[in-house]
């Protein structure tokens, strides 16, 4: 079974906050922690294009490929099960990863709803991501 103890959360994680940010007060980089940091991993998985990290190549997402693309439904089937897959081979503490794509494009943009179950917790929990389908959109 698990190892983890429900009352200590500390085993969703603490990382440097995504994007990078300083502390006016301190001059540290921020952090973010537990179910923040999970949403912010999730975050930089779907902005990283695999290969696009030399030493871990198979890490991010393939969802650049996708940019100046027909949104027709097998394309965005298609899409929805990559982002589902990028998702559940780089973030351990999810599983249950639905990802619902509304398919009208507004303003050049795609509007990704991901939702997803806390492992440890059994907590849901969702993200909504824009994808803009060309580097022109507003």
């Amino acid at each position: 079974m698990s190892d983890y103890d429900v009352n200590d959360i500390t085993f969703l994680g603490k990382g440097m906050k995504f994007p990078p940010q300083i502390n006016k007060a301190t001059g540290r980089f921020m952090t973010s922690s537990e179910k923040e940091n999970i949403k912010e991993s999730i975050y930089l998985i779907l902005m990283t294009q695999k290969t696009e990290r030399f030493m871990r190549p198979d890490f991010g997402s393939s969802i650049m490929q996708y940019t100046f693309i027909d949104t027709n439904s097998s394309v965005l089937t298609m899409m929805s099960r990559n982002i589902r897959e990028d998702i559940a081979s780089n973030e351990p503490r999810v599983e249950n990863v639905t990802v619902n794509i509304d398919p009208e494009v507004k303003k050049g943009c795609l509007i990704v709803n991901i939702d997803y179950t806390i492992a440890a917790e059994n907590t849901k929990d969702n993200l909504v991501f824009p994808f803009y389908l060309n580097a022109a959109a507003e």
